[in-house]
């Protein structure tokens, strides 16, 4: 049985925190890179040169990329021969993103209540999933969601009679109706089967799969070459300005389902798809 105390989790964290806010991630960047030289649109192809220019200053000064610095979602994979001391795990990771973002000075956009609306002013709580795993692993991933991509997602619970053309029309909707609303390029990360929460889950993680890499499914993968193809030519383009470059990839996770069932659910990632990982 290997020993973590709390501590260090919370400054896993707090690292974390501010990394995923200010580095963007090597595969998007070189996704970017790529798109820019095959964008046709002129101004869709500034736009994406623009973004780029903006992740490197972020980086070199460690500022945030974007102001909207999210709600701090948190995927916790932990092996079962893990022992956690020293305190309990969600409080350390909640006092990880306490000081990430007040020592990053990354905006709080945390409400305690949906209704009240009255802010946490440290970001906390965190949408914390966990995943229990043989071993002794360690490994939490940050990935701050910004609302302007989150509050264009969608779930939908199909019926099995709909079939693969009716993902196909529900997810291609979705991207249709979200438009520049979610900062395009976006990732289109899809969730089908299982129920609906799973559903949802799925749409998240899938999020986090590096641009670029294949679907270990062919089928999924011949799937999101496909959809890939037909976002981009839907014509919204960088920031909703027109080009040929509305989506830097589409992921798909499919889980175990009810015969009765057929759950949809898309999350779109804005641009920059903010995460960072680190493992104990």
């Amino acid at each position: 049985m290997r020993q973590i105390n709390v501590s260090q989790v919370t400054d896993l964290v707090e690292k974390l925190c501010i990394e995923a806010n200010t580095v963007l991630a090597a595969d998007i960047k070189s996704c970017l890179k790529m798109r820019a030289q095959k964008e046709e649109s002129p101004l869709g192809r500034g736009i994406l040169n623009t973004l780029i220019e903006n992740a490197e200053i972020a980086k070199a000064e460690c500022s945030p990329m974007c102001q909207d610095t999210g709600m701090t979602v948190v995927f916790v994979t932990m092996g079962q021969d893990v022992q956690l001391v020293g305190g309990f795990l969600e409080d350390a990771i909640n006092q990880g993103v306490r000081q990430g973002y007040t020592k990053g000075y990354l905006r709080k956009s945390v409400v305690k209540d949906p209704l009240d609306r009255v802010n946490t002013k440290d970001n906390t709580p965190a949408v914390i999933h966990y995943e229990l795993v043989p071993g002794d692993t360690f490994k939490i991933t940050v990935a701050p969601k910004g609302f302007g991509s989150e509050n264009k997602s969608q779930l939908k619970m199909l019926v099995p009679s709909q079939g693969i053309e009716g993902v196909k029309d529900f997810i291609l909707q979705v991207v249709s109706e979200a438009g520049a609303n979610p900062c395009p390029p976006i990732i289109v990360g899809v969730g089908i089967g299982g129920t609906l929460e799973r559903c949802a889950y799925l749409s998240k993680k899938a999020l986090l799969r590096p641009v670029g890499s294949k679907n270990e499914n062919p089928m999924l993968n011949d799937l999101e070459e496909e959809l890939l193809e037909k976002i981009n030519k839907l014509g919204i383009g960088p920031a909703g300005f027109g080009g040929t470059t509305t989506a830097m990839a589409v992921h798909i996770l499919t889980n175990a389902t009810h015969i009765a069932g057929l759950p949809v659910s898309v999350n779109i990632g804005c641009h920059a798809t903010r995460h960072a990982d680190g493992a104990l």
